[in-house]
């Protein structure tokens, strides 16, 4: 439950995603001087760990994709912030995007969250969200600058 509540935040009133997104960012934080295939690798890990742990807690609870699982946000969160300019505006742009994504659910967001079912339904969903935060921020650093 540790890892599958992201250090418990999920636990945290109102908005258990918008917690388990902050990890994330405080997570990056650790590891933003990462070069991109060590960063990658730890994403990678987190999210078959992920997977499995956020299995374990839907049984643990008994209840399908429970919002105090937040270990799918830490992933998405990262997935937006993987190369992001060490910059405040950035990381706040990643963390909004990321949280828009995942909140709005654009396709294929919002089918994988219905049709895909356990650990792996919980997190897939979030790194789509995530990808598509990484996809604008990369566009956008490329046009504006960093």
């Amino acid at each position: 439950m540790f890892i599958a509540t992201g250090a418990y935040s999920g636990y945290l009133p109102k908005a258990p995603g918008t917690w388990g997104s902050l990890v994330g960012v405080l997570l990056w934080l650790g590891l933003r001087n990462l070069a991109i295939g060590p960063y990658a690798a730890v994403v990678a890990a987190l999210f078959i760990v992920g997977t499995f742990a956020a299995g374990a807690a839907e049984k643990i609870v008994d209840r399908g994709d429970p919002g105090l699982v937040v270990i799918d946000e830490i992933v998405g969160q990262l997935i937006a912030l993987a190369m992001v300019p060490n910059h405040p505006v950035a990381v706040i742009a990643a963390f909004a995007l990321f949280r828009f994504f995942d909140i709005l659910k654009p396709f294929p967001v919002g089918w994988l969250d219905q049709h895909i079912h356990g650990g792996l339904g919980i997190m897939l969903d979030d790194v789509v969200a995530g990808l598509y935060a990484l996809i604008i921020l990369q566009i956008a650093t490329r046009l504006f600058g960093s």
